[in-house]
This record gives C-alpha cells, sequence and structure tokens, in this order.
C-alpha cells in the first residue's frame, strides 16, 4: 500500500464547513436593441449555430451581417429587444422579423428568440417572449409564427405553447445539420 493510503483521512464535519457563497441574484432590464448590443448578440446566436440544432444556419453570422438586420428592423419598425444584466452584458435576446416579402404578409411576423446559455432556465425566455407580443401588438402586428426544429427544441416549443402558440403544421426531413435530417414544428399565436 502506498504511504498517503495510510494517512487518516480528515474531513470537516458538515456543520462546521464553510458554505459556498451565495450566487448572485439573477436580473436584468429588457428594452430595445442598441447597436452596441451587436457584438453579443452575434456571440449568443453563433453558439447555437456550432453546438445545436435550433437553428438550421451552419455558418456563423457576421457582426456585418447583424448590422445589416438590425439595420432593416428598426427601418421597418419591428421589435427587436434585449434583456441586460445591471453590467451591462447582454444575457439574452427576441426579435420578430417578415414571414415573407409579399405585401400580403405585412402583419405576420416569425419570432427568434435566443439565450446565452448561462442565462437559460431562469425565465428569461418567458420574460422575452411576454415583452415581444406586447410590442409586437403595439405594433400592429396580427399573427406571430414560431418555426422551431423538432428535436433539441422541445424547451421552445413549451415555452410557446404556454404563450398560447397552436400548432399548425409540421415539415419532416427540410433541414440537414450536424450528418442528420430535421423537421420542423410550426407555431401560431394571433395577436387579438
Amino acid at each position: 500500500m502506498l504511504e498517503e493510503e495510510y494517512a487518516p483521512r480528515r474531513e470537516v464535519p458538515f456543520h462546521l464547513r464553510r458554505l459556498p457563497p451565495a450566487e448572485p441574484e439573477f436580473s436584468y432590464l429588457i428594452r430595445d436593441v442598441e447597436a452596441k448590443d451587436l457584438p453579443d448578440i452575434r456571440e449568443i446566436y453563433n453558439y447555437y449555430v456550432v453546438n445545436t440544432v435550433v437553428t438550421f444556419d451552419e455558418d456563423q453570422m457576421s457582426l456585418r451581417a447583424w448590422k445589416a438586420k438590425y439595420a432593416h428592423l428598426t427601418k421597418l419598425k419591428m421589435p427587436f429587444i434585449a434583456a441586460v444584466s445591471p453590467g451591462g452584458t447582454v444575457l439574452g435576446y427576441a426579435l420578430v422579423s417578415p414571414w415573407k416579402a409579399k405585401a400580403a404578409y405585412r402583419y405576420t411576423v416569425e419570432n427568434s428568440i435566443y439565450l446565452r446559455p448561462s442565462s437559460t432556465g431562469k425565465g428569461l425566455g418567458r420574460a422575452l417572449l411576454a415583452e415581444l407580443l406586447d410590442r409586437s401588438k403595439k405594433a400592429g402586428l396580427k399573427e406571430v409564427l414560431a418555426i422551431i426544429a423538432d428535436k433539441g427544441a422541445e424547451g421552445s416549443i413549451a415555452l410557446h405553447e404556454s404563450f398560447g402558440f397552436k400548432e399548425t403544421g409540421r415539415m419532416g426531413r427540410v433541414g440537414y445539420k450536424f450528418d442528420r435530417w430535421l423537421g420542423t414544428v410550426l407555431m401560431q399565436k394571433s395577436l387579438k
């Protein structure tokens, strides 16, 4: 046997152990996205591009592409919001964008919500979706669509269902990412 195996092991009794430091309270402010938020937004989105199937994008979005998207949504007066920590870090964001370019679809939008991985499971997605829907209604939009991957995004489906989104269709095997076929779930909510 090794010498260290003979040494008695000392452990501080549970009631005498130091408590771990308290985790800081999870707090945030939801506000309109500003140009200075775009690097954080790009980082959040690109995490999902590289690591998940919740987006079918396979190439990371550049800051230039995010600036163009921000300018386009701002011009259209579409809600684009961020949850920001007291220190100014973007914890998550949500936006709506035109579903189709044809004029007849002008009141119909598709929503997107993405959270920093460390911000998931804390109610932030729910808060962002509630604010996004409220702002969309105030903007005069009538129909909100969510197009969600049929695998790996069960939390997103449940979140949308809890806000009254109804499943209106499914498409199987329409995306191919990470060497597998994926489908989508189409959900819809009317803003009355």
